[in-house]
């Protein structure tokens, strides 16, 4: 079991103990680590709409460090970041790949680490356990919808067309920090926070 790091505050009742997360998210800053799942993304989306409830002007910063995931899970994150009146800015600290790769293109303004990567390609079958005929081509064209959608997003984003998001797409296409910026899924090469 591991231990979330913390640190002493002193209040008026005494001595408590605070999270480093419960102290970053009073600074109106929250994190999207690790993969991004249906609980995760609920996570990052009632945070979202706390702060936007604390303050419509002040805006969010939203750290991403995300292998990405549940396309749905991270589609849900971009709505909402879509839907609240703040400005969202989103920080590469690492990787942001997939459906985290949308999330971090669609911040107002895109901040990205020097040595950190964007990775983009299509929308994956994620637990498929098989089934008839009818199942494998009614998911292939869920499928090839949600390629569309993603590649309207990232194409909105970017600057790019959807056709030429939708051929970067057709692999892992990687962006280091420089490529990424020259390509519009970044705004700036950061060296401190």
């Amino acid at each position: 079991m591991s231990m979330i790091p913390g640190i002493i505050r002193e209040t008026a009742s005494g001595f408590i103990r605070v999270t480093l997360q419960e102290e970053m998210f009073a600074d109106r800053e929250i994190q999207c680590t690790g993969e991004i799942t249906q609980e995760s993304a609920e996570s990052i989306i009632l945070q979202m709409r706390f702060l936007s409830k604390q303050s419509v002007e002040k805006p969010i910063t939203l750290f991403i460090n995300s292998p990405g995931g549940e396309a749905d899970a991270g589609l849900a994150i971009y709505d909402m970041m879509q839907a609240i009146p703040n400005s969202i800015r989103t920080v590469c600290t690492g990787t942001a790949a997939s459906m985290a790769a949308l999330i971090f293109a669609a911040g107002n303004h895109r901040d990205i680490l020097r040595h950190s990567k964007v990775m983009i390609h299509d929308p994956l079958i994620a637990g498929y356990r098989g089934g008839s005929a009818l199942q494998v081509d009614e998911m292939s064209k869920s499928l090839m919808r949600m390629r569309e959608v993603c590649a309207g997003i990232l194409a909105k984003h970017t600057g790019h067309t959807s056709k030429e998001i939708l051929r970067l797409t057709m692999k892992d296409t990687y962006f280091d920090s420089k490529r990424a910026v020259e390509f519009g899924l970044a705004d700036h090469i950061i060296n401190n926070i």
